[in-house]
């Protein structure tokens, strides 16, 4: 029986996935074997020594203590592309806002008064402040080709705009996936210089705190739009207000409220709400639970961020031995040499590497009995061992 800790309300389409005869599923309880969060911050909590897994049911893991799980060889499993669809219509129709002016043409209407002879007045005397553009032929430049930038991208050249995208670590999946109309940039800078409007999605991580800064703005053609559903924490806010201010920047569109933007005339700030329909919950519940459940009964890994990929199809017959470690030299030799000293034969093994951590599955002719395991646990260098 698994236990299994949930921080926030799952889906239960995806909470459906877990037999009742085999998980146990409460929000509190003292030793689960791992967790399941959407939005909860986990920073500065205790967690005990049974927890074998930590799995979010989105994309973004900075609510989680990745380096901290990593160091007690704990997995962090996410739902990258689950949400995509839901964050690439919200980008579109940020498209459309920032080209067309549609929030502040809105709320010029809002504060009309009088009869349908005066607004009739009004609006035709007002509309021509809030003449925008079309989007064909504009270019837009994508900053980060994941699941959502390879989607955005495609639309937007769907749409009829030149499309430029630049990200140096573009996987070979995400790449075959892009559109072959979309021209690759050289650089950030180089994207910047050539964009009518820029849109991000990337993660936030040292390297990509404050990208989007006074130094790049000055790159953008004036009256250039910006876009973020990615991370606040990617543009240096008090850079792109002061662009508005000159008119550097004709608009900004991002989903994070702050108290200096919200109110700004060319800034729309939306709650957050790139992933908030029905259908992203329930795919990003979906998909993270049947990569949880694969770890805790297969030890196969996918879609962690600090783990590499490590799926090994079961031979009939064997026992299953994981084994997480320090990334350092005969750590496997060490463990192979154990088994080989208890008699037990290796039918297939599989180890993989990502950093500072290694990950190994063992399949054994016969079963591995629990002294061993603790025997495998006590190399020096080994994080965690257990037989599934």
């Amino acid at each position: 029986m698994f236990r299994i800790q949930t921080l926030n309300s799952i889906s239960a389409r995806g909470l459906e996935r877990l037999p009742r005869d085999r998980y146990e599923v409460a929000g509190t309880m003292a030793t689960p074997d791992a967790v399941l969060v959407r939005s909860a911050d986990m920073h500065g909590r205790e967690w005990p020594a049974s927890v074998l897994a930590v799995a979010r049911a989105g994309a973004g893991t900075n609510n989680i203590p990745v380096a901290q799980l990593t160091r007690r060889g704990v997995p962090v499993l996410n739902a990258p592309g689950a949400n995509a669809n839901a964050v690439k219509e919200l980008v579109i129709a940020a498209l459309l806002l920032a080209a067309r002016n549609v929030c502040q043409a809105w709320e010029f209407v809002r504060t009309l008064d009088g009869d349908a002879a005066a607004l009739e007045a009004a609006v035709e005397a007002g509309k021509k402040r809030y003449v925008g553009y079309e989007l064909p032929g504009r270019t837009l430049g994508v900053v980060g080709l994941g699941a959502v930038g390879v989607e955005v991208a495609n639309a937007a050249h769907a749409l009829g705009m030149q499309v430029l995208g630049y990200d140096p670590q573009i996987t070979v999946e995400r790449a075959w996936q892009l559109s072959s109309g979309v021209e690759q940039a050289r650089s950030v800078d180089d994207l910047f210089t050539r964009s009518d409007l820029v849109t991000l999605h990337l993660p936030l991580v040292e390297a990509t705190r404050g990208l989007v800064s006074s130094s790049r703005l000055r790159l953008l053609k004036r009256g250039a739009a910006v876009l973020n559903f990615a991370r606040a924490g990617i543009v240096v806010e008090a850079d792109v207000l002061a662009a508005l201010d000159a008119g550097q920047l004709s608009a900004y569109v991002c989903d994070f409220p702050s108290p200096q933007s919200k109110n700004h005339p060319k800034v729309v700030a939306l709650p957050h709400l790139g992933a908030s329909t029905a259908e992203a919950e329930e795919n990003c519940a979906v998909m993270v639970v049947e990569t949880l459940k694969d770890f805790l009964e297969n030890g196969n890994l996918r879609h962690s961020v600090n783990f590499p990929d490590a799926v090994l199809p079961r031979l009939p017959g064997t026992c299953r031995l994981v084994i997480t470690n320090a990334n350092v030299p005969n750590m496997v030799g060490q463990i192979s040499t154990a088994l080989a000293g208890a008699g037990l034969n290796i039918a297939d093994l599989l180890n993989k590497s990502r950093a500072e951590v290694a990950y190994t599955i063992i399949d054994t002719e016969a079963p591995v009995p629990e002294p061993l395991c603790a025997r495998v646990r006590a190399i020096s260098g080994v994080l965690s061992a257990r037989i599934v």
